[in-house]
């Protein structure tokens, strides 16, 4: 059956229209997956790519900079990911920055992330390697959780063992919680280690005063801290001790004066140990006493005798007027 001039313009329009959505498509796609824009290439290696396909999105700081464009496994333990850059963006990443592979949302596609270093590194080149940072494996972050669950619930057995023991009254937490002796004994030793610990800082803060003073120059610290007074301190002390050597050099012949005289030497030791002579001058003395009593009787009898009365008398009459003489002066 032959077609219409209608039926073959329809038929035109579906395929140009068909065309134009497939042009739009691949540009779409192929801008998106910088085909068409201007890109460099940069690689980084990882030691697992957790997935990571051709294709998938390039992310630095957050912002799709571009592509994967290849993966090639160096060795069992090294594979080297190839990415293409927008030449745009390619110059803001440095050369200390470090590239890790992550996902794009919970479930979403595998993706790299390039993350800005730390440092004032100079700018990337085209096929560069920046540094990676490998992701946790999937196997390995199980087997690390289930070692975190055996040990948390050996810590839980343990815990449980413990307040088992603390409610039963076994050991020193369980007697301090169940007898209410210990725990007023303990009440009281800690009111008393805080009192003992005011007592202390009081005792600080006194001390601390008393440093403070020893700076003043009114007190005997303070003196002393005069240079002058220092001098004259030092003189005294001189002083002090030469006495003292001049001291014990008199002790010395002292005790060299009192040896002879234990040893019988000298005028004392013979005065004191001869009784005869201590005899004979007691004697003598009390001849002295005598005599100076008989001498004084005489001498009154003399001033009655006629013959010399005269003469005591004159003796009286100058004694007076040397007395009158010495109060005129006066």
């Amino acid at each position: 059956m032959e077609k219409t001039t209608s039926q073959k313009i329809r038929l035109g329009l579906f395929v140009i229209i068909g065309l134009l959505i497939f042009i739009l498509a691949v540009y779409f796609i192929g801008d998106k997956q910088k085909m068409f824009g201007k890109t460099n290439h940069l690689e980084a290696v990882f030691n697992n790519v957790n997935g990571l396909q051709l294709g998938n999105n390039v992310r630095y700081s957050g912002i799709s900079v571009g592509t994967v464009r290849g993966i090639e496994m160096i060795n069992d333990t090294a594979i080297r990911v190839d990415m293409i850059i927008d030449k745009s963006i390619f110059f803001q990443i440095k050369k200390d920055a470090v590239a890790s592979i992550g996902s794009d949302g919970l479930v979403g596609n595998m993706i790299i992330n390039i993350t800005p270093g730390k440092g004032k590194e100079v700018s990337v080149r085209p096929g560069d390697e920046i540094k990676s940072h490998n992701r946790i494996r999937t196997d390995e972050l199980f087997n690390t959780l289930s070692v975190t669950n055996k040990n948390a619930a050996n810590l839980t057995a343990n815990l449980l063992k413990i307040t088992e023991k603390m409610i039963d009254g076994k050991g020193t937490m369980g007697s301090l919680l169940n007898d209410t002796i210990m725990s007023k004994d303990l009440k009281e030793t800690l009111r008393y280690l805080k009192l003992t610990g005011k007592g202390a800082s009081e005792t600080v803060l006194k001390l601390n005063r008393l440093i403070e003073s020893l700076d003043n120059k009114n007190n005997v610290l303070g003196v002393i801290k005069d240079s002058a007074v220092a001098h004259k301190i030092k003189n005294m002390v001189t002083n002090l001790d030469q006495s003292s050597t001049e001291i014990d050099k008199a002790i010395t012949n002292i005790n060299a004066t009192v040896i002879n005289i234990k040893d019988g030497k000298g005028t004392i030791n013979y005065l004191s140990n001869d009784p005869k002579l201590v005899r004979k001058i007691d004697s003598t003395m009390t001849n002295i006493n005598q005599a100076s009593f008989r001498l004084n009787e005489n001498l009154e009898a003399l001033k009655h005798n006629f013959l010399f009365r005269g003469y005591f008398r004159k003796l009286e009459k100058q004694k007076v007027k040397a007395v009158k003489l010495n109060q005129n002066k006066k």
